[in-house]
């Protein structure tokens, strides 16, 4: 069963049609010409809409290369035009979150996202590598945007975004909340707690941050990966396709794809709960690969709140198109304090201030969330 909670908020990123501001306050009401996606209008209220970034501090998205309206229009044209060329006819919901995930990706509000809803692999990686390898001979919006491989996972990634965001999670800029499910109850480790599922994150973390550096250019990524040493494990050499120069395609060949199945071979933590961190989520399920059954077990007595994060696009005219860039689920006894808990209200943060560096492009954002009664049957993670 399931209860919508109607603790909703937004961020207008930037100056819109009869939009209203207060002293650390955003009240903001947006009229439009609304379609089937259209934004619902309303006065709504953003908690994080005055928060400034302290002087000093380093912030990789100062110098990011902004892209204008008309270019993210086209850059959609572009992609319905390569969908049609490769024959891949995507189911119109589909077709939306991809559309929605590439331009997350090019505007920077995501370093990483997950291509599971549509197609199977190795048919999906043919069809991904198909669309970009044509896309990006049209747009250079796309430059920077690879496919990523993880065991049966297909992903998308913003090699320079990832880079940074593995750089954030390394440095404790950006803490990570990591919800241990191998203990009963579980529970949120303290950032000094030692854990061997979490030092395997870290250890992943190091060689991405390798694989990824952050003054990493077009067409330039290193040519090597590192290798995965642990005491007590036998060290496994990474691969990855297509890393020694990545723009370099030859007219014959699709995009490359870089796969790093191997970084998981050698370590206890499972793929779900590198997801978490990987695609940014505020909070990571911790647990490893002989504990998983347990873990879901673990889960499965717990009801859920899934947070739902809305973004709406602008357009050239008066339509505002709203779709869903991300949602995860956290136990509802973990976040009582709905959007006032800290882990989340510093992730609508850092997304606010990257939601207003991208204004021309993204009008709003929208948190919604949904209770979902535990149950016995184990929760598949």
């Amino acid at each position: 069963a399931k209860t919508i909670e109607t603790c909703v908020i937004s961020r207008i990123a930037g100056a819109t049609a009869d939009s209203r501001y207060v002293h650390n306050r955003c009240i903001c009401r947006v009229r439009s010409t609304c379609s089937r996606r259209a934004a619902p209008s309303g006065h709504v209220a953003c908690p994080c809409a005055s928060w400034r970034r302290p002087s000093g501090l380093f912030d990789p998205l100062l110098e990011l290369s902004l892209m204008e309206l008309r270019d993210c229009e086209q850059l959609l044209k572009v992609l319905d035009s390569c969908l049609s060329r490769i024959k891949w006819r995507l189911r119109p919901l589909a077709r939306r979150r991809l559309e929605t995930d590439i331009l997350a990706l090019c505007t920077r509000l995501r370093p990483v996202v997950l291509v599971d809803y549509d197609g199977i692999m190795p048919k999906l990686q043919e069809n991904l590598s198909a669309l970009l390898f044509l896309a990006q001979k049209e747009s250079n919006d796309l430059q920077y945007l690879r496919i990523m491989i993880l065991d049966d996972m297909a992903y998308i990634i913003h090699v320079k975004e990832l880079a940074e965001h593995v750089l954030s999670s390394l440095s404790s800029e950006q803490r990570l909340t990591l919800l241990d499910l191998e203990q009963f109850p579980m529970k949120i480790l303290s950032p000094r707690e030692e854990n061997e599922v979490a030092s395997d994150l870290v250890l992943i973390q190091k060689l991405l941050s390798s694989a990824f550096p952050v003054e990493v250019e077009k067409g330039h990524m290193p040519s090597g990966l590192p290798s995965l040493g642990k005491p007590g494990a036998e060290t496994s050499h990474l691969t990855a396709v297509g890393l020694a120069n990545l723009s370099g395609h030859s007219a014959s060949q699709p995009a490359d794809v870089i796969d790093l199945s191997s970084f998981l071979q050698d370590v206890r933590i499972t793929l779900p709960s590198l997801n978490g961190w990987l695609l940014g989520y505020p909070v990571t399920y911790l647990f490893s690969k002989e504990h998983a059954e347990k873990a879901s077990c673990n889960l499965s007595t717990k009801s859920l709140r899934i947070f739902k994060i809305f973004i709406c696009r602008k357009t050239s005219g008066s339509q505002l198109y709203e779709n869903e860039l991300m949602s995860f689920t956290v136990p509802c006894d973990m976040s009582q304090r709905l959007d006032k808990e800290p882990w989340i209200e510093a992730f609508l943060v850092r997304l606010s201030e990257k939601l207003r560096r991208c204004e021309q492009i993204w009008a709003s954002m929208r948190l919604e969330m949904e209770v979902k009664e535990g149950h016995q049957q184990s929760v598949v993670l």
